[in-house]
């Protein structure tokens, strides 16, 4: 009667083994974290996420920098000088008089503005606003970053998880054969032997659970610093593979990814700021015309030299360069390379996603090809096994051949597993290609 119950015991766990192609984790799913959570997390905190943004305030000062030009200056000024000796003139008859007072006083407010500088202030406004969209564009790269970098290793962290439940499947498994054969043995129907290579294989079965655990650990750890989380906080991910593939033709792709690539947009947006540069420095040459204001009071003035008056200045001014030593000639050259050298760069992206989109595509051919073999040979595997444990009880096959084909289900178990991860990781790096946001 008990071997009868231990055969029953034994066989319900053979069967779930079986038919878990994809073992289920124990832990709470209101402990679980899913991967929009975890890259909506890491774009809100991640310093670098920060940095990006308080260059986008540097950006919006330097506009107002920029049109700066477009507003007067206004200061005041007061001073008082003691000048001595004072001149004076004597004239008979008529006394002595002072050419000016020991003390001078002056106290004025002046206005400078410019009226037309023939375009300078409004090719540097335009400049500045180019600047901006490059910093905000260079946000948006550093988003789309993170958010990849979380996806990959989200998708270690979902293997892991799967290959410690897988492991923790197999291990099960095994301790149950164990005391199988244990039983066997007390009735002299197993050997030593096949005790001692069981017990081997469950050893090497915790070994590699053991590292598993591990390189979770790792995996988590660095989460935690993308989310700028303390790095001990422990949490499981959603298990999510079912990811829509961007059914495009690959004409269309590269045309999605011209008009969405980050890296694409940042080389133009470069270019189109080396050729504002260009205009600014062509425009240090042009003329410059301003008026200048002064309105105040000051004594010196005749006949009383102590008494303050109110006094004005008016006036206007034009300033025409005329050689400064071939510097904007110069910085033309240069502006010119820099110009060129955008372009280029702009080129080789567009040449790099040519190449990356079409890899990206060839990529995932071979890893569903890769999902559709290794699941044709978790069931073939699966199969094997039955047999073998068939055989097994029937005493026409050894232990090792059970252990054999044990340990064949679980690394079937795991190929599908990482080809499956494979396939979908390979989609959102086509997505990464293209330009498509992640966050």
């Amino acid at each position: 009667m008990d071997r009868i119950k231990f055969y029953l015991k034994y066989a319900i766990a053979v069967f779930v083994f079986l038919v878990s192609g994809l073992p289920v984790r124990s832990q709470n799913t209101s402990d679980t974290l899913s991967l929009s959570k975890i890259i909506k997390t890491i774009v809100e905190n991640h310093p670098s996420v920060k940095e990006a943004l308080e260059a986008i305030n540097s950006a919006n000062a330097g506009i107002g920098l920029a049109k700066s030009g477009y507003f007067p200056t206004i200061d005041a000024t007061a001073s008082y000088a003691r000048i001595g000796p004072v001149q004076e003139l004597t004239f008979p008859g008529f006394g002595t008089f002072q050419l000016y007072p020991a003390d001078n006083y002056s106290a004025n407010l002046n206005y400078y503005q410019t009226v037309f500088d023939f375009g300078k202030t409004m090719k540097n406004v335009a400049l500045a606003k180019e600047i901006k969209n490059l910093n905000q564009q260079t946000l948006e790269q550093v988003k789309q970053k993170l958010a990849y970098t979380a996806v990959m290793i989200y998708y270690s962290v979902v293997y892991l998880q799967q290959a410690i439940a897988i492991n923790k499947e197999h291990m099960s498994t095994l301790k149950d054969h164990l005391d199988f054969i244990e039983k066997k043995n007390e009735t002299g129907s197993a050997t030593q032997y096949e005790i001692l290579a069981t017990k081997v294989k469950i050893s090497n079965i915790e070994s590699i659970g053991i590292d598993l655990q591990a390189s979770l650990k790792n995996q988590i750890t660095e989460l935690n610093e993308l989310m700028v989380q303390p790095a001990n906080k422990v949490f499981a991910v959603k298990e999510e593979l079912d990811v829509a593939h961007p059914d495009m033709p690959y004409d269309s792709l590269l045309t999605f990814a011209y008009e969405n690539r980050d890296e694409l947009k940042i080389a133009q947006k470069k270019t189109e700021i080396s050729r504002l540069k260009y205009k600014v420095i062509k425009a240090q040459d042009y003329p410059n015309l301003n008026i200048q204001l002064s309105g105040g009071a000051k004594n010196g003035y005749i006949p009383d030299l102590k008494i303050l008056k109110f006094n004005f200045m008016a006036g206007a001014g034009l300033k025409i360069p005329v050689f400064n030593g071939l510097r904007t000639k110069n910085n033309l050259i240069q502006a010119r390379s820099a110009i060129k050298m955008n372009e280029f760069q702009t080129e080789l992206t567009k040449s790099s996603i040519n190449t990356s989109i079409s890899e990206s595509e060839e990529n995932l051919k071979a890893s569903l090809k890769k999902t559709e073999h290794f699941r044709l040979q978790l069931n073939l595997s699966k199969e094997a096994y039955r047999l073998a444990q068939t055989n097994y009880e029937a005493g026409t096959t050894t232990n090792l051949d059970l252990l054999d084909a044990t340990m064949a289900v679980s690394e079937s178990q795991l190929l599908l597993l990482k080809a499956r991860i494979e396939y979908v990781t390979n989609i959102y790096k086509l997505k990464l290609f293209l330009g498509e946001r992640l966050y």
